[in-house]
């Protein structure tokens, strides 16, 4: 059994659909509001503000911030769950906070909010989800779970599985983007193949993307959007403000409920499959000329393998190292010059390069240790 099997095997998660306990529910879910509970004024301007959208079913707000400097804005606490309901009471909406430890568990439940949400830090740490688990065992809420700060998918799957082992059955993941050391334009990295890896281990897990926290800049927040929209994902969870300049936490990558209304009018919203014979026909005949193409791209790897094996042994033979610098620096500045002229990702060729070296490297030295424990 494949490590990927292994883990579609424990991933057997029981989760009840969007449908069947959101109000009037339809695709794209959209979630918003501003980061941050900063008075009962403009919690609740900002709500009047999204409702007249017509397209926000749930309203969010920060009431505990974890912050990395101790004097940035933490939040109001409790005083500012008493104004999340108010604005549930007022407009009717689902209302959303992120919790980080059992008493905020508490208090959101005193306070009846509606979903709450663990953040990226502490999905990061599995003691601290292990323990809103415990806080939330006998409670019928929903639960959304955001990636960890780091780009570690067994570590957001872990939160998922804490959080559902606790017999939490209405859970959602929340895409919002990694930190790398890259940060090519972005807050937070988005690195697409993670959430797609996690909707191919839990096909029935809702994903939603959090472009605000992706983009960090109100600028991005459209693009972001429409690629999420793009990759199919449930929804978005956008941060709006009714004066985001003047926002006490976050204030570039918010934006106004007006903003959000233009945003959301022009997405471009597609279907996972259409329904016509001669699509349908024309689709799945470039689909065999991919597959035919992936075959021959397999075998050649396959040949290059092979012949990267002779190379380490004729490298052992003459008491070669393994790894040769310069000759590595000529292959990436012959191959990535080379794909960029065939249409290719300077970047995409390079991370491609780097798969199939370290893949000959292991090989040569799995086969030198080999032959070496030989008698």
């Amino acid at each position: 059994m494949t490590q990927e099997d292994q883990l579609k095997s424990k991933l057997n998660f029981n989760i009840v659909s969007l449908d069947k306990w959101l109000p009037d529910f339809k695709k794209p879910l959209i979630i918003s509001g501003p980061c941050s509970a900063e008075n009962e004024k403009q919690l609740m301007d900002t709500a009047e503000s999204l409702l007249k959208t017509g397209r926000v079913t749930v309203f969010r707000a920060g009431i505990w911030k974890p912050r990395t400097r101790p004097n940035s804005f933490e939040g109001v606490g409790e005083e500012g769950l008493l104004w999340l309901h108010t604005v549930k009471k007022e407009t009717g909406f689902l209302t959303a906070t992120e919790v980080a430890n059992p008493r905020h568990v508490e208090l959101c439940l005193k306070h009846e909010v509606d979903i709450l949400w663990a953040g990226a830090r502490t999905v990061a740490n599995p003691f601290s989800i292990q323990d809103i688990a415990d806080s939330l065992k006998g409670v019928d809420i929903p639960v959304m779970v955001k990636n960890p700060v780091n780009p570690d998918l067994d570590l957001w799957l872990g939160a998922l599985e804490r959080i559902h082992n606790a017999g939490i059955t209405k859970i959602l993941a929340i895409h919002r983007g990694f930190s790398t050391l890259r940060r090519p334009g972005f807050r937070n990295e988005p690195l697409w193949e993670l959430p797609v890896e996690l909707k191919i281990l839990c096909p029935d897990l809702p994903i939603i993307c959090d472009p605000s926290h992706i983009a960090g800049r109100r600028d991005l927040i459209p693009n972001v959007a429409q690629k999420a929209i793009d990759m199919d994902m449930t929804g978005l969870m956008i941060e709006s403000h009714i004066n985001p300049e003047n926002a006490l936490s976050d204030a570039s990558q918010q934006i106004t409920p007006e903003e959000l209304a233009v945003i959301l009018a022009r997405l471009v919203i597609k279907k996972p499959a259409v329904f016509n014979p001669e699509f349908n026909t024309i689709l799945d005949q470039l689909r065999t000329m991919i597959d035919e193409l992936d075959d021959n791209i397999m075998r050649t790897l396959a040949s290059r393998m092979e012949i990267s094996e002779k190379i380490g042994r004729y490298k052992r033979d003459n008491r070669v190292t393994i790894f040769q610098l310069q000759r590595w620096k000529e292959i990436v500045k012959r191959r990535v010059d080379a794909g960029e002229e065939m249409g290719l990702g300077r970047n995409f060729v390079k991370q491609l390069l780097k798969l199939i070296h370290r893949e000959s490297i292991n090989r040569q030295s799995e086969l030198i240790n080999h032959d070496d424990k030989e008698p």
